[in-house]
């Protein structure tokens, strides 16, 4: 039998599994449960509207830009796409009641919380009848954020990219002990990049993923070309949570992370660690290409990706790799 396998036909299949609504399709009227993660730096409009075109949620990444590049990118992102796309926003930066106007202001339906308590802006944004997910990396928040009410959770494992949680625990131990805490939609998140993947997080118990690594690596992305090109150069073992003083995140392991690494050997000095990372380090990184000086956040499914593809490619490989991958394993 040919290995070839049609993607009309694939993409069939998949539907034909979607086709009875799931609740994160249902929740924000998307065609899959494919949800882009909004990254610094990489999530503009042109990633957002790519990405709902085809189907998923895109999010504009807030936490990079001003509070008139946001209404920018809201307002763009609105004319290049009819289909539903979010903003997520951290609720620990600065700007953060002028964000919240702005997003009420454009009309924008669907937001994404973290990095802050969620009983803080949930209930304004659901009376003004927007759809809101928060980031949690432990069952203990996923509850909190359900009794805040929240439309669905995103539960974010270790593997994760960017910002992550100190308990570092793993997607594939996170995502069935939320789902024994909550009732309401949920989303997996961290290590994430292929369509088996995404089948094996729903198998766990997760009504939809979201993906943050595999669209960082996409020529929609916002990202300087320095970096996607790192991206795909990535090997298992090249990136390592750390500054858990400070906020723990995933970086490469460049210049920049090692010269953290050496104030570890001579002590945790929590201002040497503030001094040495200093302002705006993740956008001379990741934004401006510096590979050596900037802060790079990418996740552990980096080591799988291989290539920069357009948005339109990734989903094409996420449904056909979801098709595939077997589910009648019997012991």
């Amino acid at each position: 039998m040919s290995s070839f396998i049609d993607f009309g036909f694939a993409k069939k299949s998949f539907e034909k599994q979607q086709s009875e609504m799931n609740r994160i399709t249902q929740l924000f009227n998307i065609k899959y449960p494919i949800i882009q993660g909004g990254m610094i730096w990489h999530s503009g409009w042109k990633l957002a509207s790519a990405v709902s075109n085809h189907g998923g949620l895109g999010l504009i990444g807030a936490a990079s830009m001003y509070p008139d590049i946001l209404r920018e990118n809201i307002q763009k992102c609105k004319a290049a796409t009819d289909k539903p796309f979010g903003v997520n926003i951290a609720l620990l930066y600065p700007n953060i009641e002028e964000i919240i106007n702005i997003i009420l202001e454009e009309g924008v339906k669907i937001v994404f919380t973290s990095a802050g308590n969620p009983k803080t802006y949930t209930e304004t944004l659901k009376k003004e009848g927007i759809k809101v997910a928060h980031v949690v990396a432990s069952a203990k928040f996923a509850v909190k954020c359900q009794d805040a009410g929240v439309d669905a959770v995103v539960a974010e494992g270790f593997e994760a990219g960017g910002h992550n949680g100190r308990e570092e625990t793993t997607t594939l131990c996170l995502i069935p002990n939320v789902k024994k805490h909550i009732d309401i939609p949920l989303v997996a998140a961290g290590g994430i990049g292929l369509g088996s993947q995404m089948k094996a997080a729903m198998i766990l118990g997760a009504d939809g993923v979201q993906i943050g690594s595999r669209f960082a690596a996409t020529v929609e992305a916002s990202s300087h070309d320095n970096f996607k090109n790192k991206i795909v150069e990535l090997k298992e073992g090249d990136t390592q949570l750390t500054l858990k003083e400070l906020a723990p995140v995933r970086l490469i392991k460049n210049k920049f992370f090692h010269d953290l690494e050496s104030l570890y050997e001579s002590g945790r000095n929590v201002e040497a660690l503030k001094e040495t990372l200093g302002r705006a380090r993740a956008k001379l990184g990741m934004f401006e290409g510096d590979l050596t000086e900037g802060e790079l956040e990418i996740g552990q499914v980096s080591a799988l990706i291989d290539e920069i593809l357009p948005v339109e490619k990734v989903f094409e490989n996420l449904i056909r790799e979801f098709n595939e991958a077997k589910v009648d394993l019997t012991l």
